[in-house]
C-alpha cells in the first residue's frame, strides 16, 4: 500500500517527530516483515490470548481510541496548515426537526457529531465534514475481504451513517477518512491528502511533491507510533495510592511543623 513504508525512508528528524527508539524501530521492522514479536505476554489483561491482531483491536487500555484521536488531531493540524478556515474538532451536527431519510442506517441521534469540520477544503466557502476510522485488517470482521475491499466497505459504512444527513440538513459535504493500522488509506483519504498538499504548496510556495511527501510521512509515523504503543502499552488498572496523605497525617486547621 502506498505510504506504508514512508517512516522507513525518513531522516530521523526530532523536530518533525520522525524518531523511533531502538525498541520501537525493532518492533516496526517486525511489523513490516510479519516477524514474531519478542517478550510479549502470552495473555492480555482482558483474559484473551495475546497476539498482534488482538493487541491492535483490544479496547482495554484506551489505545484504540488514542489511535483514532491522534489521526484526528493530525488531520486538524494539516487542514489549518493548508489555510482552511473554521476548522473544528468534533463538531455537533444540527438537530433534526422531523426530517426523514431513505437509509435506516443514517445517524439520527440528537447528539450526533462528526470528527472534523472545515471550510475551504474543496471550495472556498463550502463546509465539509469528516469522520475518521482506523481499522485493522487482521480483525475478524475484515479477514474475509481484501485490503482494498475493506477500505471500500468502511468508507461506505461511514457514508451511510452521515452522508444524507449532512447533505440535506447541514447543506454541506461529507468525506469519510479511512486508514489502516499498517499505514494505508482509502480513496477518499487519498484525495484529501492530495488536496491538502496542494493547498500547503500554494500557501508556502513549495513543490507539491515535497508537501505530499511530508504529509505521508506525518501520517505514517502517527499510525506507526499508535500501533507500537498498543503492542507494548500497559493495559492494567492505573496505580493509585489508597491514602495519599497518610505519610503526612494532616488535619485541617492544624499547624504544620517543620
Amino acid at each position: 500500500m502506498k505510504g506504508t513504508s514512508s517512516w522507513l525512508t525518513s531522516l530521523p528528524l526530532q523536530e518533525f517527530g520522525f524518531v523511533l527508539n531502538k525498541q520501537e524501530f525493532t518492533d516496526a521492522l517486525h511489523l513490516r516483515y510479519d516477524l514474531p514479536f519478542r517478550n510479549m505476554p502470552s495473555y492480555c489483561c482482558c483474559g484473551s490470548k495475546n497476539s498482534l491482531d488482538h493487541a491492535l483491536i483490544c479496547k482495554k487500555g484506551g489505545f484504540v481510541a488514542m489511535r483514532h484521536n491522534q489521526v484526528r488531531d493530525l488531520t486538524v493540524n494539516l487542514l489549518m496548515e493548508g489555510g482552511c478556515k473554521d476548522v473544528k474538532p468534533e463538531p455537533t451536527l444540527l438537530p433534526l426537526s422531523g426530517e426523514k431519510f431513505d437509509l435506516r442506517s443514517t445517524n439520527t441521534s440528537p447528539e450526533a457529531r462528526a470528527d472534523i469540520s472545515a471550510r475551504g477544503v474543496w471550495n472556498t466557502m463550502d463546509k465539509t465534514f469528516f469522520d475518521i476510522r482506523v481499522f485493522h485488517h487482521g480483525a475478524a470482521s475484515n479477514q474475509c475481504t481484501t485490503v482494498d475491499d475493506s477500505f471500500k466497505k468502511h468508507e461506505d459504512e461511514k457514508k451511510r451513517q452521515y452522508n444524507r444527513r449532512i447533505l440535506e440538513v447541514e447543506k454541506a459535504t461529507f468525506t469519510p477518512l479511512v486508514f489502516s493500522t499498517l499505514g494505508g488509506m482509502g480513496n477518499e483519504a487519498e484525495k484529501l491528502l492530495k488536496r491538502v498538499a496542494a493547498l500547503i504548496s500554494v500557501k508556502r510556495q513549495m513543490p507539491y511533491s515535497d508537501c505530499a511527501s511530508y504529509i505521508r510521512r506525518k501520517l505514517s509515523f502517527c499510525l506507526l507510533r499508535t500501533v507500537l504503543i498498543a503492542i507494548r502499552g500497559y493495559r492494567g488498572k492505573s496505580l493509585r495510592m489508597e491514602n495519599p496523605n497518610s505519610d503526612f497525617d494532616l488535619v485541617e486547621g492544624s499547624p504544620v511543623q517543620y
